[in-house]
Order: structure tokens, then C-alpha cells, then sequence
């Protein structure tokens, strides 16, 4: 089980940092769009929605690393007074009761307007934009799957504190 929890933390962590470096470009190309509309009068709708691509990804894909690291909303001024063990029970029946059906409710009911976007290989609306929104509606799935994945390592953990079989 300690393998199992360790690859989905690695896989979590790494996902979270190479993400990370999207927020750098996000800033360089928002700073770039600005300096071209205010400088030189000009600027590009595809670069513009890069920007939109970009922080996508990084919300989407992030939330996982985010999860790891105990940055989502909870209610802390009744968690941080448990203990270990009541922590390890709000995290096992908080995944179990909330994280879970979520997740899996938005994977269920985004399938369809994925995959529709990806039968026509949606493109931007906008003369001039990027050509991959199929690409940036399927984060939409990768979402949900990636909390699943990060919850799974969640729960083992909360799991074996809660039985006993860890400590610390």
C-alpha cells in the first residue's frame, strides 16, 4: 500500500510543478500583450487566449498538487484541534462523502461536451485564435481524474492512520 500512496504522491507532486512553470509564461506572455497593445498598437487574439489556455491548465492541473498539500478549503477552525486520528477520519470520510461523488460527477457530466468538442475539433470562435479548444476541454476530464487519483493516496494514508497501521 506504501507504493501504491508513494506513485500517486510522485505522480501528483510532479504534475503540480511542471505546471507551476505555466504561471511563469502566463505572466511573460500577459506582460508581452500589453506591451505590444500599448507600444506598438497591435496584438494577436491568439496570444491573448493563450493566456486563458494557460491559467486553464494551471487551475485544472494543479488542483491535484493542491489536494497533496493541504491547500483546498476545509474549515479549518474545527480540523486544526483534532488530533491525528480525527484529522485521518475528516480526510477518510471527506474523500469517501465529497471529493469522490464529485469528481465523479464532473467527469460524467462533462463526457458528452468533451467528447462533442472533439468530434468537430473545436477551434477558437475567434478570427485569428488558437485552433485547440478540444485540447483545453479535455482538462475538463483530466481534472476530476487526477483529484480521484491524489484522493485514492489521501484516503490510504487516512486509512492507515485510522486502523493504526501508522503513527505519524
Amino acid at each position: 500500500m506504501e507504493k501504491l500512496i508513494l506513485r500517486l504522491e510522485v505522480a501528483a507532486e510532479w504534475l503540480g510543478r511542471t505546471v507551476a512553470w505555466a504561471t511563469l509564461l502566463m505572466v511573460l506572455i500577459t506582460f508581452l500583450v500589453v506591451m505590444l497593445r500599448y507600444l506598438f498598437d497591435t496584438g494577436w487574439i491568439a496570444m491573448q487566449e493563450s493566456v486563458t489556455y494557460l491559467h486553464a491548465a494551471v487551475f485544472m492541473l494543479g488542483a491535484a498538487y493542491t489536494l497533496k498539500h493541504g491547500g483546498h478549503v476545509r474549515v479549518d477552525i474545527f480540523y486544526q484541534r483534532l488530533g491525528l486520528r480525527g484529522r485521518a477520519w475528516v480526510n477518510l470520510l471527506g474523500t469517501l462523502l465529497l471529493l469522490y461523488p464529485l469528481s465523479i460527477y464532473i467527469f460524467v457530466v462533462s463526457w458528452d461536451y468533451v467528447r462533442e468538442s472533439w468530434l468537430v475539433l473545436e477551434g477558437s470562435r475567434e478570427a485569428g485564435g488558437l485552433p485547440g479548444v478540444f485540447l483545453l476541454k479535455t482538462l475538463i476530464l483530466i481534472l476530476p481524474v487526477t483529484l480521484l487519483l491524489q484522493g485514492t493516496a489521501l484516503l490510504l494514508k487516512s486509512l492507515r492512520i485510522v486502523t493504526g497501521a501508522d503513527r505519524g
